[in-house]
């Protein structure tokens, strides 16, 4: 008889799989919030750094940074983060849900060219056989690169997005270990705040008095919520495992979006999906050296 895992790892494991249900489910604003991806992504940012000042406050962590290369650091993730939000919101306005959290999902591969650049590590034939699985998942998730067709427009959107990610994980990466993940994310998204509330403010994008409860959700619960859950399951749960649950991320909200807002994707789109996320899972269970897997993955998305 299989032994059942423990109150504690269970509690991390539904921790995790909310906290990756609540990243899939963040999508669907792009679509059934009647904003631009500018004003999601100020929405969610202002929101989401109000939600953990308070969390900060009330659990008296210290906000203070250590120095000026460490403002710099949050300042320069923040505004990397503010470009993934909107790249990604903005993928799936012009497309789909599935081809946007599909696209995102291939960061590992701008993960796996840059890394080695940036911390002057070698680069394997394992990671070099998922990247060429991930890029052969992303011709399959488009009918056809066409410039004019929606899709590849959505694709390409989606792997800007990839991109800035892959960029945020390397400088999290660079000065993990040194603050409470709260502290981090606090700042990453008060500078964010800040990048894009100006132009949304000053931009053509009214925003309906019935939208602001919608923009409220996505930042304190789809975003600060999300964060705290990833925090709390790494009290019972490896990073590992935490990075492989991510994984199922597309798969939480192509499901969503299938059932809240009538998305159903296509055959070819769902093959190269699986391709995408197998090729994903296998690269994050297969053994290797620790210190090229992060600490966690960053819980911004």
């Amino acid at each position: 008889m299989q032994k059942l895992p423990d109150r504690g790892r269970r509690i991390g494991l539904t921790q995790i799989h909310v906290a990756v249900l609540l990243a899939g489910g963040a999508g669907l604003f792009a679509k059934l919030v009647p904003v631009g991806s500018l004003t999601l992504t100020a929405g969610r940012t202002v929101f989401g750094s109000l939600a953990l000042l308070l969390f900060a406050v009330l659990t008296r962590t210290s906000l203070r940074l250590q120095g000026g290369r460490d403002l710099g650091l949050v300042a320069l993730s923040g505004a990397i983060l503010a470009l993934h939000w909107f790249t990604f919101f903005h993928a799936i306005q012009v497309s789909t849900v599935a081809i946007g959290l599909l696209a995102f999902a291939a960061f590992p591969l701008f993960t796996t060219l840059l890394e080695p650049l940036v911390f002057g590590e070698r680069l394997r034939r394992r990671e070099v056989a998922t990247a060429l699985a991930v890029t052969a998942g992303l011709i399959l998730v488009v009918p056809g690169f066409d410039f004019g067709n929606r899709m590849t427009q959505g694709l390409l959107w989606g792997l800007l997005s990839a991109l800035t990610y892959a960029v945020l994980s390397l400088l999290i990466r660079a000065g993990s270990g040194r603050y409470p993940a709260v502290v981090v994310s606090f700042y990453q998204q008060g500078f964010a705040a800040l990048c894009t509330l100006p132009f949304a403010l000053t931009g053509n994008d009214a925003v309906p008095v019935g939208v602001l409860p919608y923009l409220v959700l996505l930042g304190v619960v789809f975003t600060a919520l999300g964060q705290g859950l990833v925090v709390a399951s790494l009290r019972h749960l490896q990073a590992r495992t935490t990075s492989v649950i991510f994984g199922l991320e597309p798969v939480y909200g192509i499901a969503l979006a299938w059932l809240l807002a009538g998305e159903v994707p296509a055959a070819r789109t769902l093959l190269g999906g699986c391709l995408i996320c197998g090729a994903v899972f296998l690269a994050s269970v297969a053994p290797g050296d620790s210190r090229r897997r992060p600490a966690a993955r960053p819980a911004d998305q």
